[in-house]
């Protein structure tokens, strides 16, 4: 999973001092505070965020651990996440997701790694979170994208990943096309397990066909 950019959610420079972070986080979260927000549900996300980003970078050992996480990702270039979990941000990313999917050839795709970026894309807490927006029209969008990008997954991944899209606050029409896409993984999965046996089979009554009527 990718380490959150606390200095850029807090708007401020790696150099910045604690004082500075202090300053920043009093800033922020007077801006993004329920309670000045009317409890706006993207609001309290955005505030959740800064929270947590000053909770990190003012704690001695939370930050040395967090900088060393920073580090790691810079050595190895993974680029550092700066999402803030809302219905529009988690859409965003399955939508790209669905527009990388639909390049790749369905033969050759690395099935375990797609299966486990989806995992970590919709985590627990990530649902969690957006069951608290309640936007079941984004979260229906979400999920039949996440179907379609992951429609050649073996029933191994389908399963579980299933269980994880069914979390979510969505409508019944949606949740339907969840059972199917199982149901459809289990089907080629059968199919894919008896279609040597039945085209031995086809061959073996065409050749007997052809020597009955040879006959």
């Amino acid at each position: 999973m990718q380490t959150k950019d606390y200095y850029k959610i807090l708007e401020l420079p790696p150099s910045a001092t604690l004082r500075e972070i202090k300053s920043a986080y009093r800033r922020l979260a007077h801006r993004f505070h329920p309670d000045k927000n009317n409890a706006d549900a993207y609001s309290t996300a955005q505030f959740e965020i800064i929270k947590e980003a000053y909770e990190v970078l003012s704690d001695p050992r939370k930050k040395e651990y967090y900088l060393q996480q920073r580090w790691y990702d810079q050595v190895t270039n993974r680029k550092q996440s700066f999402i803030t979990i809302t219905p529009v941000t988690v859409l965003k990313q399955v939508l790209e997701l669905d527009k990388y999917v639909s390049k790749l050839d369905v033969h050759r795709m690395d099935k375990q790694g797609l299966y486990d970026y989806v995992c970590r894309m919709l985590n627990d807490e990530t649902i969690q979170k957006l069951n608290v927006f309640d936007e079941k029209d984004t979260n229906k969008v979400i999920v039949h994208s996440i179907l379609k990008s992951c429609h050649a997954l073996p029933l191994k991944f389908a399963r579980p990943l299933s269980v994880q899209l069914l979390k979510l606050n969505t409508d019944a029409s949606t949740l339907e096309k969840i059972r199917l896409y199982v149901n459809h993984s289990r089907l080629s999965e059968n199919w894919s397990k008896y279609k040597v046996w039945l085209l031995l089979l086809i061959v073996v009554l065409l050749c007997w066909l052809i020597y009955s009527l040879s006959a």
